[in-house]
């Protein structure tokens, strides 16, 4: 894959993740040839539409979404949306990342995967660091999907060093909810993650900030930016 292949991976696997997530809360999402919309609104922290095309409008990611309800989000997948004359304003900016397939990932330290409704909730607690609301996010009802891999780094006291959700769509492995707890090395983590990766698929994912460092540092390449918008 070039980059712009792998570009459009990783935006249309965000997408397909979103989808999941959604799908285990009980919602039902449209995907179309530029858009993914939820008519509903999504989990928290999870965009209300996604851009798939660089052409898309905004009329294309708003006309599938509820602009009734406070809280209305937009992925910007390509940050070329102009979405203030609608009543959003820029949440945050982020760059999509990507390693191609085939690219020696080396040994990893040990990783489970949280496979019961006890695991995926500790596993849950961790991430958020103990935040009630943010647990809730996982349903156990994202265990019952194929595309899904919650991956845990146990440490040699049984406490959770560290994780990340793996999806496959778009022909290719996503990252996100990736963490590092207790102190732990972020580079652990992604060398966990690349070993649990199937070789033969390439892995995307977005990152910012000191976590977009260690996604480099890990062997990603920067792919392009991206917006999440937020209505105002």
């Amino acid at each position: 894959m070039i980059n712009d292949d792998l570009l459009t991976a990783a935006v249309r696997n965000n997408a397909g993740w979103c989808a999941s997530m959604c799908r285990a809360h009980g919602l039902t999402t449209a995907t179309g040839p530029r858009a993914w919309t939820s008519p509903r609104r999504t989990p928290l922290y999870y965009p209300d539409a996604v851009s798939l095309a660089g052409d898309a409008t905004a009329a294309d990611v708003l006309a599938g979404i509820d602009l009734t309800a406070p809280g209305a989000s937009v992925k910007d997948s390509y940050a070329r949306l102009d979405l203030a004359p609608d009543g959003f304003r820029p949440l945050f900016d982020a760059t999509w990342i990507g390693r191609r397939a085939g690219t020696p990932a080396g040994p990893g330290p040990a990783w489970t995967r949280a496979a019961t409704p006890e695991a995926l909730a500790a596993w849950a607690d961790a991430w958020s660091g103990g935040d009630a609301d943010e647990t809730a996010l996982f349903h156990p009802a994202l265990l019952d999907d194929p595309a899904v891999t919650v991956l845990t780094v146990p440490g040699p006291d049984g406490r959770i060093l560290g994780g990340a959700v793996l999806s496959t769509a778009a022909g290719a492995t996503g990252v996100s909810n990736l963490f590092a707890a207790d102190g732990t090395d972020p580079a652990l983590v992604w060398t966990a993650v690349l070993a649990a990766a199937d070789p033969a698929l390439p892995v995307v994912g977005y990152e910012s900030g000191d976590d977009l460092t260690a996604a480099l540092a890990a062997g990603f390449d920067r792919l392009g930016p991206l917006r999440v918008w937020l209505a105002a």
